[in-house]
């Protein structure tokens, strides 16, 4: 199964708020999301990278709120739509900002080559985690707790203040097991020196 039909199947599967089908279709038809990278030269630096990393952060956070100890110290319950939303829509800001392009590159003999690679630019510079916020709830209600966690999904490695983003991950602990997840499939899933 390809990554976008596991991504769809997901979504269809756990989905299911009015407006639903319409972000869906947007996905799919209107957006470059099953085709656009991740990032541009880190995570998911390749064509379709972006769907790959959601569907990671997703069989993350769904590994992460089922771990016995996060349990007996939490008892966090979650429908399986509100973490399949958070997880494969937290990083739909970045649809339909990469370009491709090409770079140079020394390759082992010293040479320079020209390698495909991809640009950011943003069309809608509304920030990270709110503007993913934004996108979404353009299409289906989000609860309190996943807006907070789909914008604070980027935890301290972010811009803000330390003590903003600690006390989101803190009141929000859906926003901490997204963060954990997020990262957990960017640094050890996805990373090409691990």
């Amino acid at each position: 199964m390809s990554c976008k039909e596991e991504f769809i199947e997901i979504f269809k599967a756990n989905i299911t708020r009015d407006g639903a089908d319409k972000l869906l279709d947007y996905l799919e038809h209107k957006s470059d999301f099953f085709t656009a990278p991740a990032s541009t030269r880190y995570h998911g630096a390749y064509e379709g990278g972006l769907c790959e990393h959601s569907l990671n952060v997703y069989h993350c956070l769904v590994d992460y709120l089922q771990r016995e100890r996060v349990q007996e110290l939490y008892g966090l319950e979650y429908s399986d739509e509100s973490i399949a939303i958070v997880a494969l829509l937290h990083d739909i800001c970045k649809v339909n900002c990469y370009k491709k392009g090409t770079r140079n590159v020394k390759d082992e003999s010293g040479k320079w080559q020209s390698v495909p690679s991809y640009s950011f630019d943003d069309p809608l510079p509304y920030g990270h985690g709110e503007k993913s916020v934004y996108i979404v709830n353009g299409f289906i209600r989000l609860t309190r707790e996943e807006a907070m966690a789909i914008r604070w999904h980027m935890g301290f490695s972010g811009w803000e203040d330390s003590r903003t983003v600690g006390q989101a991950l803190q009141k929000y602990p859906l926003a901490f097991a997204l963060t954990t997840a997020d990262m957990e499939a960017s640094y050890f899933l996805e990373n090409e020196d691990g």
